[in-house]
């Protein structure tokens, strides 16, 4: 391939994930019914505030429990869902099956943080008093609150983590980041490009990108007055107030550092987590997923991947779960010594 067809896949890939972060609020809320008919939470799913040093606010996620967690004494192996641009913490348990799947699976708790549109990196710079460190609100803040407060197996074993788009990205990234953490980490649309993205954009002196606002659109206005609601989290419920203030990466190494296709190789081959990918055949992240996958393979690195009809979508998401939920369940059990 030459050197323009490249830099056009680049910009067109850039493109396509820029459109797909600002429809999934829209495309959100328009499967969601009007306020006054909202559906009771899922069985055994809660909803969980804790203050989170690393961010220096109280945030909350959503948790699903094993029916029989309080009837016993067992710990359970917990999976981490990381949501996608322009969504939040409520995604993946209400609106995408997290909670449906996790009560047939059984043993599994599945606990699903908010990280507003971080990206889930700690940011070189925050202003306007903020803290953003992301990456340590989920690694450190969050994980330590749940292995404290719940029946957890509080080891890698017993540890995965998975994402959508922006989480799918997430997910990648902090588990390269923490293998030890880790046994399996999952994307399903992910849009692993972003870091790659930005490191071109600093060498070539290009300002970050400015945050869309809801203002410009009435549509995205109307979804937020709704989603925000639902949110409910002091100071970070609505998009504008979701979107960090500073700057995510200064340097190219700064953002190489938050790079899967870079920080793949600073993993050992033996610490490697087991890695799932997964993406719909007509949604345009799937190139950089295989991309991703052709890394694996070059790298004799075990790996599982799926494609699928679908698109960058809730409809794709919804089937996905189910697949990469119960693949990481048995990795986990496995692990666990739990599997002949």
């Amino acid at each position: 391939m030459s050197k323009q067809m490249k830099n056009f896949a680049h910009h067109l890939l850039r493109a396509v994930a820029l459109l797909c972060a600002l429809n999934l609020l829209v495309t959100s809320v328009q499967a969601q019914p009007a306020p006054a008919s909202l559906p009771p939470l899922p069985d055994g799913l809660q909803t969980v505030s804790f203050y989170s040093p690393a961010v220096g606010r109280e945030m909350k996620f959503d948790i699903v429990l094993p029916v029989d967690y309080d009837s016993s004494q067992k710990q359970y192996p917990v999976l981490y869902l990381l949501h996608g641009f322009m969504q939040n913490y409520t995604v993946w348990g209400r609106n995408l099956g997290a909670a449906f799947y996790a009560h047939e699976l059984g043993d599994l708790i599945v606990v699903m943080p908010d990280g507003g549109n971080s990206w889930f990196v700690n940011w070189a710079e925050s202003t306007g008093g903020q803290l953003n460190n992301w990456e340590d609100h989920i690694i450190s803040d969050l994980v330590a609150y749940v292995d404290t407060n719940f029946r957890t197996e509080a080891r890698r074993e017993g540890r995965a983590i998975a994402g959508l788009s922006m989480g799918g990205y997430g997910a990648l990234t902090l588990g390269l980041r923490h293998p030890d953490m880790f046994v399996s980490i999952a994307s399903t649309s992910g849009a692993l490009a972003h870091a790659r993205n930005r490191a071109e954009d600093i060498a070539a002196g290009k300002p970050m990108p400015v945050p869309r606002s809801t203002s410009e659109s009435e549509e995205l206005a109307r979804a937020d007055e709704f989603i925000s609601a639902i949110v409910d989290i002091p100071g970070f419920s609505r998009q504008d107030d979701r979107n960090p203030a500073g700057i995510d990466f200064k340097t190219v190494e700064q953002a190489q550092a938050y790079d899967p296709f870079q920080i793949i190789f600073n993993v050992p081959k033996n610490q490697l987590p087991h890695i799932y990918l997964d993406s719909g055949m007509e949604d345009g992240l799937i190139t950089t997923a295989l991309e991703f996958m052709q890394i694996l393979l070059i790298n004799d690195v075990p790996f599982e991947f799926m494609q699928a009809r679908g698109r960058h979508n809730s409809e794709y998401w919804r089937r996905s779960a189910g697949h990469f939920m119960s693949i990481q369940y048995e990795v986990m059990q496995r692990a666990l010594g739990n599997r002949p």
